[in-house]
């Protein structure tokens, strides 16, 4: 029988992560461990009683260490199939299940469904019919394929708050690239490894979760030194960079300027960037599409094809330095 294991990376939101145990625990096919990437000081304690194990590891680093966090869950699991959920993230029942029918003869990294709760809708219990008639999809993101299985062309698509990779599949792979620490890149620094590699990246129909509420800054101005120094690794390694549309975000506000030597922080960010970025409490998720046009002074009404496309070109010139 496929052995199952569960992976997540954690610092704080010990109330996100103990509905994430009792999302797990409520499986129709329950994993055979749990296995959590600590970074902070202390274990997580008091976690609700499951019937598999969990098993707490500590990763070590001055700024959030995703990419090794990653590194020492995966590593560290026992199981033949592994499936990666963000802490702050709940299961629907039928998570684990549908990765293992989908994954079933299958090779490469393979995404499941994310919706996002409103805040407080995980207050009094998991109640999933009342979840799935909550919960919104991101607009930036691909709705589910309409069968099993669909290939996703376009590693950018790769979003690592709900993935699975068989185990040797993961041993196979390069392993997240450690050099990207604190907030941004890494995951699609990833994504363009294995494409570059050949590893397929699928989409699912199912293996849906549900991300919960917390208040959240997009574009994430309370990280932009790290986004600023993990785009030009990205570049560095591939020849271009990544995270365009929160570097043009970023320039607009007047955070960052582009020049031939690189990108150049002009300022730290103030309150004004805060409360323009700040994700408001009615908002299921935060956008940067719309701070981008409230920066433009663009209406809802406003946007379409053409405005698309225009944003795309302005994102597209922070992808290199820029021409002397």
């Amino acid at each position: 029988m496929t052995r199952i294991s569960a992976l997540t990376i954690a610092s704080g939101r010990a109330a996100h992560l103990a509905n994430l145990v009792r999302g797990l625990q409520a499986q129709t096919r329950r994993p055979d461990e749990l296995v959590i990437a600590v970074m902070q000081e202390d274990d997580y304690a008091d976690l609700p009683p499951t019937d598999f194990p969990i098993r707490q590891l500590h990763v070590s680093g001055t700024e959030l260490p995703l990419a090794a966090a990653r590194n020492m869950a995966a590593d560290a699991a026992t199981g033949d199939s592994l499936i990666f959920i963000d802490v702050d993230c709940i299961p629907d029942p039928g998570f684990v299940q549908d990765y293992l029918d989908r994954m079933a003869g299958q090779r490469g990294l393979f995404m499941g469904e994310v919706l996002y709760l409103p805040g407080g809708a995980a207050r009094d219990g998991l109640d999933f019919d009342r979840f799935a008639a909550l919960a919104v999809r991101h607009s930036d993101r691909a709705a589910p394929p309409k069968t099993d299985l669909a290939a996703c062309p376009d590693y950018r698509c790769f979003w690592s708050l709900n993935f699975a990779m068989h185990r040797r599949c993961w041993q196979d792979s390069p392993r997240f690239d450690t050099r990207f620490t604190g907030y941004g890149g890494e995951d699609t620094d990833f994504g363009k490894t294995l494409q570059e590699r050949g590893v397929p990246i699928w989409w699912i129909r199912g293996g849906r979760v549900y991300h919960q509420y917390h208040p959240h800054c997009m574009p994430p101005v309370h990280h932009l030194h790290s986004v600023v120094r993990n785009a030009e690794i990205f570049a560095q390694k591939w020849g271009h960079r990544t995270m365009e549309h929160w570097l043009y975000a970023f320039q607009l506000m007047g955070l960052i300027s582009n020049g031939p030597e690189g990108i150049r922080i002009l300022r730290a960010p103030d309150e004004r960037d805060f409360a323009l970025c700040r994700q408001q409490a009615h908002m299921p998720y935060a956008n940067t599409r719309r701070v981008l046009d409230r920066l433009h002074g663009i209406s809802p009404e406003q946007t379409g094809a053409a405005r698309d496309q225009e944003v795309r070109h302005a994102q597209g010139a922070l992808l290199h330095p820029a021409v002397p």
